[in-house]
């Protein structure tokens, strides 16, 4: 069995460690690891760590790191085989242990794989697996959906192909990790999930779904106006590191068209603001961002259009409000995409639902 390494970053976290880690703790095996890396916080959410779960590798960072830094820097510490993410508000239903490593039995072909994050209780599902548009917009997968569809689930119900898998809680094997180096740390938060999950599809990896690893999550999307220029640079931050070379020069038009129909929507929304920031962050970025893509592009394993099958024209999150809906735009996106994997010699489109 392989020792397991579980690190959650928190910043002023305290009550939702209370409520989730002992549940936790009590599933950890001996050999396995809690490691919690506390990004500053100043409600005394260390000191809740240690008295709840005292077995814990407390790390101080002593600064606000960010979710992917902070998930980096707990990384370097552990030693298990297994790595997994986990919310710091993330409660795990009885069996979590056993079933996040249930994909690596029988020489699992997965090499990072997500729980199902419920929330509301546990009654619905807040995502069960990611979904990647072709502008690189990104959601929650099945986020609203009844939660009794995988009840009972034993290990041979239905298998996802997930966009990209959730960091709420996402396991990986320690070694490609680090071979990829974790995740982006400059994106702080958003978007490092999906980030590191294009790049593991682009180094011949794939990724999965396991229903049996139920973690509850307490979500919601509004946090606050940074978080939509977080949002927008860190896409373009992705596009600009993973998309391949043919992918992104077909898709400029769609790209271009995506950043002007963002403008109206922005300033209606109350955050154009936030939407000039990310542009100049990217920008200031670009330099480095064109380093880092000659890298990642180097170990790509794959080609384009096995790429771009992972990812989909359609737009249905709920969080993207009626846009998806509009027969004339879906129309559009569909006849678009399929020009682009035809070109792309992709015999068929991605269902990264």
């Amino acid at each position: 069995m392989p020792s397991l390494s579980v690190v959650i970053v928190t910043h002023d976290h305290r009550e939702a460690v209370r409520e989730a880690l002992p549940a936790l703790a009590a599933h950890l095996h001996d050999g396995d690891q809690l490691i919690v890396v506390d990004n500053d916080s100043s409600d005394g959410t260390a000191d809740a760590v240690r008295e709840v779960a005292p077995d814990a590798l407390v790390i101080d960072a002593a600064a606000n790191l960010g979710f992917a830094a902070g998930c980096n820097r707990g990384a370097l510490a552990a030693s298990g085989e297994l790595l997994c993410f986990l919310n710091p508000d993330a409660v795990v239903a009885p069996g979590f242990r056993e079933a996040i490593e249930r994909p690596l039995a029988g020489g699992g072909s997965w090499t990072a794989w997500q729980g199902l994050v419920t929330a509301e209780g546990g009654t619905v599902v807040n995502t069960r697996g990611g979904v990647v548009h072709f502008t690189g917009i990104a959601w929650a997968g099945g986020a609203g959906e009844p939660v009794d569809r995988w009840e009972g689930w034993a290990g041979d119900g239905p298998r996802i192909q997930p966009g990209f898998v959730s960091g709420a809680c996402l396991a990986i094997l320690r070694e490609p990790f680090e071979q990829l180096g974790g995740f982006a740390g400059e994106f702080f938060a958003y978007h490092e999930d999906v980030d590191l999950s294009l790049r593991l599809r682009l180094a011949g990896h794939s990724l999965g779904v396991e229903p049996a690893a139920r973690v509850d999550h307490d979500y919601e999307f509004a946090k606050g106006p940074a978080k939509w220029r977080r949002l927008e640079r860190n896409r373009w931050a992705t596009l600009i590191r993973t998309y391949p070379g043919a992918l992104l020069a077909l898709l400029a038009p769609a790209l271009v068209a995506t950043e002007l129909a963002l403008v109206p929507v922005s300033a209606a929304g109350g955050w154009f603001g936030q939407k000039l920031l990310a542009w100049g962050d990217v920008l200031r970025w670009a330099p480095r961002l064109l380093r880092e893509r000659r890298e990642i592009q180097s170990q790509r394993a794959i080609s384009a259009g096995e790429f771009a099958r992972a990812l989909t024209a359609e737009l249905e999150s709920p969080y993207l409000g009626g846009a998806g809906r509009w027969r004339a735009l879906r129309a559009a996106l569909r006849a678009y995409w399929s020009l682009v994997l035809a070109l792309l010699g992709a015999s068929r489109s991605a269902d990264a639902s």
